[in-house]
């Protein structure tokens, strides 16, 4: 569990840092970064979801 704490925030974290450098630079590479990031934090908290579903199941 603490593993997934820490990735969603790492990720959130590494989000945030692609957006803020797009706007300074502008530069479309690191809104892409940004997005990217941003899907596998979604994933990551999906994840983070099930597993406490399924332990609350068991």
């Amino acid at each position: 569990m603490l593993l997934f704490r820490w990735a969603m925030l790492l990720l959130l974290l590494g989000a945030a840092v692609c957006f803020a450098f797009y706007a300074g630079t502008g530069q479309s590479r690191y809104r892409r970064w940004g997005l990217i990031t941003l899907q596998w934090t979604i994933i990551a908290a999906l994840c983070f979801f099930a597993v406490l579903v399924v332990q609350r199941l068991a």
